[in-house]
């Protein structure tokens, strides 16, 4: 099947190796070298027909920025027919250097201030996750927030029992009155949407590439946000980022706000591990 997969990029050599990848929860993955290249490949047989097209748009759309590297995609499968998706992209593989961090910073901050428009949201569904994210055009932030990010994760909560009683309540308190703790209208950038210390990685001189994206537009606080909730950020990222790109002095009051919808994602796809952390964000706000 790899050989044939391989073969719609255009690279008729044979396949010399493939060597399994760790670090996905939802894909499989692999190295592949043939007698002229090296990829990076993710199969899948149980995800919608575009949820690999959706990550290669995504990755597109941060390429159009040209401000920070993105792999390069070299086919993507667009339906299921053959009963197993692929998506097959450069492979990207180098160390870090003292400078890697601080260019990391550099170059998401330009991303974030290349122009984006006035409209929060995306005209297109993505995928956070194994869970699928609706999207659509909103003119209004808190109303984008808490319509398709917010709003959703408590549904599903409700659904699989994992929010019920005080924290429901709490959370649906939080929705209603929202517009009192996040701006209706910040500057729009484009943001990656999953950025957490596993979806950027090193190429070749220490350049900081971005993968696996969930890409949105929305307040840049909020991709910084998620930043910094499970670490895997040096120091010099958030000088330099800073340094180009100045948060804004309510940052610290809306950072557990924008990183509860992660943790309520994480929430819902891995149980109540996370759940403590989601009811002391629900009590600060709930005050």
């Amino acid at each position: 099947m790899m050989q044939e997969k391989i073969k719609l990029t255009g690279d008729q050599s044979p396949v010399k190796k493939i060597q399994p990848v760790s670090g996905g929860d939802i894909n499989q993955a692999y190295y592949v070298q043939t007698a002229n290249h090296e990829y990076f490949v993710k199969t899948n047989q149980d995800v919608p027909a575009d949820f690999f097209q959706i990550e290669a748009d995504g990755l597109e759309r941060i390429r159009n920025t040209e401000t920070i590297a993105v792999p390069a995609v070299y086919h993507v499968d667009h339906d299921d027919a053959d009963q197993e998706l692929a998506l097959i992209m450069e492979w990207v593989d180098g160390q870090p250097t003292e400078q890697t961090g601080k260019r990391l910073g550099e170059q998401l901050a330009a991303m974030h201030a290349t122009d984006a428009g006035a409209q929060y949201g995306l005209d297109q569904r993505t995928y956070v996750g194994s869970l699928t994210q609706q999207n659509h055009w909103y003119d209004n932030w808190v109303d984008y927030y808490r319509d398709k990010r917010l709003r959703p994760q408590l549904d599903l909560g409700i659904s699989n029992g994992r929010i019920t009683g005080i924290r429901q309540t709490k959370l649906e308190y939080l929705l209603i009155n929202l517009e009192r703790f996040i701006p209706a209208k910040p500057r729009t950038s484009l943001l990656h949407g999953d950025l957490w210390g596993g979806n950027w990685l090193t190429g070749a001189h220490g350049q900081p590439y971005l993968i696996d994206p969930s890409v949105l537009y929305g307040d840049h606080l909020f991709e910084l946000a998620f930043t910094e909730l499970f670490g895997g950020f040096p120091a010099p990222f958030y000088q330099s980022y800073q340094s180009s790109f100045p948060l804004e002095d309510y940052y610290e009051d809306v950072k557990p706000l924008y990183q509860l919808f992660y943790l309520l994602v994480h929430l819902n796809l891995f149980g109540e591990a996370y759940g403590s952390s989601v009811d002391r964000i629900l009590d600060h706000y709930s005050v």
